[in-house]
């Protein structure tokens, strides 16, 4: 019977072009290919195995496949969705003996998989297997990745508490605040019912924590069109739930890892550097215009001639160092002028923004002078480098 089981990918967790040790009679490319991680849920593998034959028999037939990846079960899930193979000829089964986790089991169940579309749903009958034929709609549709949401309409859960709710909306929020550009475009970011086009995640290096991996695949896939269909959550029929405040700790230190891993440090240090020049020739050029064995101009006057030349030499190191490999793709006098002029607008906006966050934590919260300029200055240098990121140097524009 164990000869009938899938390999088990090893290395790292990347989506590969072809299936994992796959044999080559095996390897033709199917339309669908929908993984059912499991651990202890032999009182529902065979049911949601029946129904979801059932479903894309008549909707995709011969163009899909079930994939269960167990891990281990002591109940032996595994065994049990063996049995089932003689009937279901779309079903393959993976024991995973060393590995564990919801997430990383989605993973491999998708290194094997042959389908041009992965998607993932609980083998605990929870997710409503229906709305798998309209995310597969959407997925005809062009998007990029369907998921099933709770949060729009026609979505809901049916007997959560008042604290489950809580919680579910509250990390929702924090994603926000840490993780804006990802789960500002999910209403359900939570959600482990959902299918991606194969296409938009092959060769990315996944590092998913706990048992939630779609906020991994819109981090880190080439996503342009996500859709959405709601659904209801359903309660559990039979097995036990898996959820646990540990699912929340998880969730916190997936948002943080996907932050730093997704911020572009190494830019982000030359930025800086170049900004630290920016002071010496600020300082010089203000110490020049306005020292009295100088040239004695008037110190306002000096100060903006100053300030501009700093901005100036920051722009064109930048230009050169900083974002230099997007600058060479966007060629031209012309291009490099509405750089300029975006920086300069920025740069002020930044200026402004420290001389407010400076009364602020002195005046307000009686921070040391000197302390509360240092973290506006660090407050700002991260406002310019971001919205220069986004503005002056146009990373998404040219990489689409």
């Amino acid at each position: 019977m164990n000869d009938s089981l899938l390999p088990v990918p090893s290395g790292a967790l990347q989506i590969p072009e072809r299936p994992y040790l796959v044999d080559s009679a095996e390897q033709e490319p199917i339309e669908f290919s929908l993984v059912l991680p499991t651990f202890k849920e032999s009182q529902n593998i065979a049911s949601i195995v029946q129904i979801l034959t059932q479903l894309l028999d008549d909707y995709l037939p011969g163009q899909y496949e079930l994939i269960v990846v167990d891990d281990d079960s002591p109940d032996l899930t595994w065994k049990i969705a063996l049995e089932l193979l003689p009937y279901y000829p779309q079903l393959r089964v993976m024991r995973r003996q060393t590995e564990r986790g919801l997430s990383t089991a989605v993973v491999r169940g998708w290194q094997v998989a042959r389908g041009k579309i992965l998607g993932v749903i609980d083998a605990d009958l929870q997710h409503p297997p229906e709305v798998l034929l309209q995310l597969l709609q959407e997925m005809g549709h062009g998007a990029d990745l369907a998921v099933a949401s709770r949060h729009v309409e026609g979505g809901g859960v049916s007997e959560w508490s008042a604290v489950r709710r809580f919680l579910s909306r509250g990390a929702q929020m924090l994603g926000l605040v840490i993780l804006p550009e990802v789960i500002g475009r999910l209403s359900d970011p939570m959600s482990g019912y959902f299918m991606v086009r194969r296409s938009a995640i092959i060769g990315k290096q996944l590092s998913p924590v706990g048992y939630k991996i779609l906020i991994e695949v819109a981090a880190r896939g080439k996503i342009r069109w996500i859709a959405e269909a709601g659904y209801v959550f359903r309660e559990r029929v039979a097995g036990e739930s898996k959820v646990t405040w540990k699912q929340y700790v998880e969730y916190i230190q997936h948002l943080l890892r996907l932050r730093f891993s997704l911020w572009p440090v190494e830019r982000f240090f030359r930025f800086g550097v170049v900004g630290f020049s920016g002071v010496f020739v600020d300082m010089g050029v203000l110490y020049l215009l306005s020292d009295p064995s100088m040239l004695a101009l008037p110190l306002t006057r000096s100060k903006i001639i100053a300030s501009e030349l700093a901005i100036i030499n920051n722009f064109l190191w930048n230009d050169f160092w900083t974002f230099g490999d997007i600058s060479r793709r966007q060629p031209g006098k012309r291009q490099r002028l509405k750089r300029l002029i975006k920086f300069n607008i920025i740069c002020l906006a930044g200026l402004i923004l420290n001389v407010l966050l400076l009364n602020l934590f002195f005046n307000v919260f009686g921070i040391d002078r000197y302390v509360a300029n240092l973290m506006a200055i660090a407050i700002v240098t991260v406002w310019n480098f971001w919205f220069n990121l986004k503005l002056s140097w146009r990373v998404t524009d040219v990489e689409r």
